[in-house]
């Protein structure tokens, strides 16, 4: 099973005890809000795969503690550490107002004083500011930061983001 349709949640950090329980540093502000699942996505070799909670409670506020039925003991734990965890996309809570997903907005159309810049094409996550990759409408593509400060608006019924940006902005790219 591929990753497409699912989102990280988080990584297997250690062990917990020698029954198999292990401690996941979860990726998100709440991470009390994954404590009542009843199965995750590990991506093995294989692709991801199901596991299924036996047992699960937030560990020092950071971090998920996870008894899974499949893993019994530390061997069984051993197999798993440093893997990512995953979810259906499905279950993430739909966000409101200016807060979006990175995956639900590409191909919006990205718009500046009612002209359209372009639309988004990917999100680059990898460096310290988060970018909207936008392929503007001469063809080029332009890297707009992702801030707060900068999005008016996100109609996801029109699929449109509305933005204002310092000046300059785009024509530095050209």
């Amino acid at each position: 099973m591929t990753k497409e349709g699912y989102f990280y949640i988080g990584t297997i950090v250690r062990k917990y005890s020698f029954k198999g329980e292990l401690l996941i540093k979860i990726d998100s502000d709440d991470p009390e809000s994954y404590t009542n699942l009843d199965s995750v996505f590990i991506e093995l070799k294989t692709g991801l795969v199901p596991f299924f909670i036996q047992k699960c409670q937030l560990h020092k506020s950071a971090l998920l503690r996870i008894k899974f039925n499949e893993v019994n003991n530390e061997f069984d734990a051993d197999s798993l550490m440093k893997k990512d965890l995953y979810l259906p996309i499905n279950l993430l809570p739909p966000l409101k107002g200016k807060k979006f997903y990175f995956h639900e907005v590409i191909g919006f159309s990205l718009i500046e004083d009612g002209l359209l810049i372009g639309k988004i094409e990917r999100i680059q996550d990898g460096g310290l500011q988060a970018l909207f990759e936008v392929k503007k409408n001469d063809g080029k593509l332009a890297l707009i930061p992702i801030h707060d400060d900068f999005i008016l608006e996100v109609n996801r019924d029109l699929k449109k983001i509305i933005v204002k940006l310092p000046g300059g902005l785009i024509n530095l790219q050209d």
